[in-house]
């Protein structure tokens, strides 16, 4: 797949092109489509019971994909300048999301999580945009205190603290899965920073121990770790999601049952549309479609990490952290969501990135990607005005 653009400005009388990169804009279109399909198929059957429409949740996604993909040109078209040049803005903004969706009447609670505001026709849940507006900053902060953050523990300490406190307001949703997958973000990209290493094992095992206590002595969290580690022990209560879960992914052995055919999300799977997705995806189109989707997943990760290596080549710290940034979360969620869903890992509220139903999700995720296309952009043409350089000296 090759690199392919289009006009982009003709300030100067030159036609400027906007460089795409095919292999991030193959991929997304493929996990795109993937998920349209499934959640059409997993939704069918709880949205006619629930509407009367059975395609109502696929046209409400449709809807999300394209208000996504205008997020997306959106963020194609503001230079990530910008964005540093402001991170300190986002980095409020993010905390005023946090506090706002805690506030009785502003935040709307669902299954008793306070996570989400009320924005017209979709409920939006904040963590999804203050999560990219936080580690925008945190990516700032590594390019304008490089020397600091790399020889001082207090100069690593003070995004730590950024982080925990946002942290701290997740969890009082709460939402551990997503502070989780900030916290582990941000040290991923504090260490490509430089951090040194023992500095980063302080609040790494501080974290650690500090989730560990917040399971022991919440009992729904420990609820969800009994059934974790033995659903089968409690199949028609605690260990119910899970139980329907590997039932699903277990009839659909190497080829599937069929698409639209699985038995699972007819009332049998709770959320199978959302967090439980890709269990209907592996009964219906089995272990060859599972590898197909981890495939695309591991394609456009590592497409973004590339980005982000290449952007740090061409003198671009700030695109390049905020590069690793996109792959290390996208990993990172799907990691975990594909892990809920086969067993390996505690219940968690987590999406798969690009294939559950969800406007947030998709919006951010979609607008995320957008500005990881602007980096590549931005990344080749600092690198084609170098060579421009190169060839004009005598």
């Amino acid at each position: 797949m090759t690199t392919t653009t289009m006009s982009y400005a003709r300030s100067t009388g030159q036609p400027r092109r906007f460089v795409f990169d095919g292999w991030v804009i193959g991929t997304v279109a493929a996990l795109l489509r993937v998920g349209l399909i499934m959640v059409a198929s997993a939704s069918v059957g709880v949205s006619e019971h629930e509407t009367g429409n059975p395609f109502l949740y696929f046209e409400r996604q449709l809807v999300y994909v394209l208000m996504g993909l205008v997020a997306a040109l959106i963020a194609m078209a503001i230079p990530t300048s910008f964005w540093e040049k402001h991170s300190i803005f986002l980095l409020g903004g993010a905390f005023v999301l946090l506090v706002l969706v805690l506030v009785p009447g502003i935040g709307h609670e669902v299954n008793g999580s306070r996570r989400w505001a009320r924005l017209g026709i979709m409920n939006f849940q904040v963590s999804e945009l203050a999560r990219v507006m936080l580690l925008t900053y945190i990516a700032s902060y590594a390019v304008r205190r490089s020397e600091e953050l790399c020889s001082s523990f207090k100069g690593f300490m003070k995004p730590v603290a950024v982080l925990g406190a946002a942290a701290v307001l997740l969890l009082a949703e709460p939402d551990f899965g997503a502070a989780t997958v900030l916290m582990a973000t941000g040290l991923a990209v504090l260490f490509l920073a430089g951090v040194r290493l023992p500095h980063l094992l302080v609040p790494v095992v501080l974290g650690v121990a500090g989730m560990a206590v917040l399971a022991v002595t919440s009992s729904y969290r420990m609820r969800r770790l009994t059934a974790f580690r033995n659903p089968w022990e409690d199949p028609f209560d605690s260990g119910f999601q899970l139980v329907q879960s590997l039932i699903a992914i277990g009839r659909g052995e190497w080829f599937g049952v069929g698409l639209g055919s699985s038995v699972q999300k007819l009332f049998y799977l709770p959320e199978a549309h959302t967090d439980f997705v890709f269990a209907v995806l592996a009964e219906e189109l089995g272990f060859v479609g599972v590898v197909a989707v981890v495939a695309l997943f591991a394609l456009l990760v590592g497409r973004a990490l590339e980005i982000s290596r290449k952007a740090a080549d061409a003198g671009l710290a700030f695109q390049s952290y905020i590069a690793a940034s996109i792959g290390i979360w996208l990993g990172l969620q799907a990691f975990v969501n594909i892990g809920v869903n086969t067993g390996l890992l505690p219940t968690k509220g987590l999406t798969l990135p690009l294939l559950s139903y969800g406007g947030s999700s998709m919006l951010v995720t979609l607008a995320w990607l957008g500005l990881l296309l602007r980096i590549h952009h931005e990344t080749q043409q600092t690198g084609r005005s170098a060579v421009t350089r190169e060839d004009r000296r005598p």
